[in-house]
């Protein structure tokens, strides 16, 4: 939903969108060392006029400036190093404190279960799982997940290369089989066009990919909103 003049930002109407990032350290940050792709979203969403409110357990510590007078919101559901496994173990318990979302951004999804050699079908079990407690949460939630943007190159060998590109296509299968008639999956391609120059080290973004990563996102977002 688009905000109005009227609207009055002390006691946001009901029907602002509540939207969760979720994942690992792609979503977490760790500026000034490497960039999430959050505040270059929320900047996006802040230019397009939207009512909005990012949600979630965790606060974003670094500094951001404001923009447009406004105070970046910190708030997400992204740890540095978890695995699928992790997330679905604690996920309920997010949900429970910072309520139900509106929108879940699943970002790089399995990421650090290839990172750290763990089984695929593990990975894939998890990440079906987490689907499964986000729809229980709220039967109209919508998911964007993503088809995760690769490593450096000389960082991606062969095994990683394969469990990566592995995951990509099963997560376009499994966004057909989860979805529902009230909480659809949807998929972002952060892959394709992603290069090395968008990264800060092996697999984390610099400024360029936060914005890559964000301007693709907001792409769905924009669609979505403007249906409310």
């Amino acid at each position: 939903m688009r905000e109005t003049p009227g609207d009055d930002p002390i006691n946001p109407e009901p029907s602002v969108t509540t939207i969760m990032p979720l994942g690992a350290s792609r979503v977490d940050g760790a500026r000034p060392i490497y960039e999430s792709y959050r505040f270059e979203l929320w900047k996006d969403l802040i230019d397009g006029g939207w009512s909005f409110d990012y949600i979630g357990t965790r606060d974003d510590e670094a500094n951001y400036p404001a923009y447009n007078s406004q105070s970046f919101d910190v708030d997400h559901e992204g740890r540095g190093g978890w695995t699928s496994g992790q997330i679905r173990q604690n996920l309920n318990g997010w949900l429970q404190q910072a309520g139900s979302p509106d929108i879940v951004l699943f970002s790089s999804p399995g990421g650090n279960d290839a990172l750290q050699n763990l089984p695929y079908q593990d990975a894939m079990e998890n990440i079906n799982a987490i689907i499964d407690l986000l729809q229980a949460n709220n039967p109209e939630v919508i998911i964007i997940i993503e088809q995760m943007a690769p490593g450096r190159t000389d960082f991606m060998n062969a095994e990683l290369t394969s469990y990566f590109n592995q995951l990509r296509e099963d997560i376009a299968g499994l966004a057909t089989a989860q979805s529902t008639s009230s909480s659809p999956i949807l998929i972002v391609d952060m892959a394709t066009g992603f290069t090395d120059s968008l990264l800060a080290d092996d697999v984390h973004y610099n400024e360029a990919g936060a914005i890559f990563v964000a301007d693709r996102y907001y792409a769905i977002l924009e669609e979505i909103l403007s249906q409310d």
